[in-house]
């Protein structure tokens, strides 16, 4: 593995995003969703870093299968709280191809939320013609590379590392 994002720089990410998303929403009732199970770590350091009362609640989505987006998503769990009047942050670990945060997205503004903005840790270089294009806070910004640790994993594995991580492929 090659170490892309150390955990120092990560915190400090947190720490800028928590701020920013602190100032935007200062007045608003703020619920913040997390996407299941890769923005674990991420939504639960920015929900800590976040300075104004907060409704968290999970929803579990998935597009990937065998390492690969499948561009169908698949809800395997729906939010506790209803939508309806919320102004949603959706976390997510990574934006990749964007089609996952669109979906999820459209999902909750059709159930009536009041808005919906993005937070993503990670937002991968690529052309992203059929999903959100950008994420509404991005902690860092990496190369379209296969990424490791702090939530994202390979096959279910290394989501606890502390540090983001480009996995190296053997020749």
């Amino acid at each position: 593995m090659e170490i892309l994002c150390s955990a120092e720089e990560i915190a400090r990410q947190i720490a800028r995003l928590g701020r920013e998303i602190t100032e935007f929403y200062r007045n608003k009732p703020l619920t913040l969703v997390s996407l299941m199970n890769g923005a674990l770590p991420f939504a639960a350091d920015l929900m800590r870093a976040i300075d104004l009362p907060l409704y968290v609640d999970t929803v579990s989505v998935s597009s990937y299968h065998d390492r690969k987006s499948s561009g169908e998503l698949n809800f395997r769990s729906s939010l506790k709280l209803p939508p309806e009047g919320r102004h949603i942050l959706l976390a997510d670990e990574v934006l990749d191809t964007g089609c996952t945060l669109a979906c999820v997205a459209e999902y909750f503004r059709r159930r009536g939320a009041a808005s919906v903005r993005t937070a993503v840790m990670v937002e991968k270089i690529r052309p992203r013609p059929d999903g959100v294009a950008h994420a509404d806070w991005t902690g860092v910004v990496l190369p379209d590379r296969y990424l490791v640790g702090y939530g994202l994993d390979a096959d279910e594995l290394y989501r606890n590392l502390p540090s983001i991580a480009a996995l190296v492929q053997e020749k």
